[in-house]
């Protein structure tokens, strides 16, 4: 069967010319957005890169890395739609950053139907925790740590009751997804978010990745191979099931 590539859709070609349309075609969208989707193996598996800071409504500096959600949404929807593409891995090493756009990424990803596994490898910190758990099977490798906190906001802030209110439903709807999506209690999340021993001159708390598993954020401590044999598993169980 012929397969073909989610972003400039060349198909699988056979001679030497097509070979270096393929391999251009592939370096383009690594360039890009940081994704490659791997053919060699069992499965054809679409590899998401989500890294740095997480860009929203502004944007940031260029002097910053960053993941930019306008052009994240759309090679979510083409990889839930194409035919060609049967799981999704997303490798995670993030600061945070904008909240709601990270929220909308998550939930994105959690109401896909495709088999997905999430691997956070260095750092999945504050909006990058429900990323982190919006896959369907979530790895984080020994190494990484994930820093749970309450919402921050940078700007003027009126100090009037309704804008400590907002801040305090946006907070819920995080904890909320993020205690939805895991094996984490509401009450044990809010706790960690509140810690005041564990950071300099802040609140929340950092879980390294034998603490996250035992805490029942993350599913797994795990590497790449353990990424993709999850995926692979998955997506064979849904073939047999069809």
């Amino acid at each position: 069967m012929k397969r073909f590539f989610l972003n400039n859709a060349d198909s699988r070609p056979e001679s030497s010319g097509g070979e270096r349309m393929m391999t251009d075609s592939r370096l383009k969208d690594l360039v890009e957005t940081g994704s490659v989707t791997t053919y060699n193996g069992k499965h054809a598996i679409y590899c998401l890169t989500i890294i740095g800071q997480i860009e929203g409504h502004y944007t940031l500096s260029p002097d910053n890395k960053s993941t930019k959600y306008e052009h994240v949404i759309p090679q979510l929807v083409a990889i839930e739609e194409s035919d060609d593409v049967d799981g999704l891995l997303i490798l995670l090493n993030t600061v945070g950053g904008d909240i709601e756009a990270g929220l909308a990424l998550a939930e994105l990803i959690a109401g896909m139907r495709k088999p997905t596994v999430s691997l956070v490898l260095g750092g999945g910190h504050s909006i990058g925790v429900p990323l982190a758990v919006s896959a369907k099977k979530s790895f984080i490798a020994p190494s990484a740590t994930m820093m749970l906190h309450p919402v921050r906001t940078n700007g003027m802030v009126l100090g009037v009751p309704q804008a400590f209110s907002y801040f305090r439903k946006m907070q819920e709807r995080i904890a909320r997804f993020v205690t939805d999506n895991s094996h984490m209690s509401f009450a044990r999340f809010d706790e960690l978010c509140m810690e005041t021993d564990e950071l300099v001159t802040d609140v929340g708390t950092v879980l390294e990745g034998e603490q996250a598993v035992a805490e029942g954020l993350i599913d797994s401590l795990g590497s790449l191979s353990d990424a993709f044999a999850a995926l692979y598993e998955m997506i064979d169980a849904q073939s047999n099931y069809g």
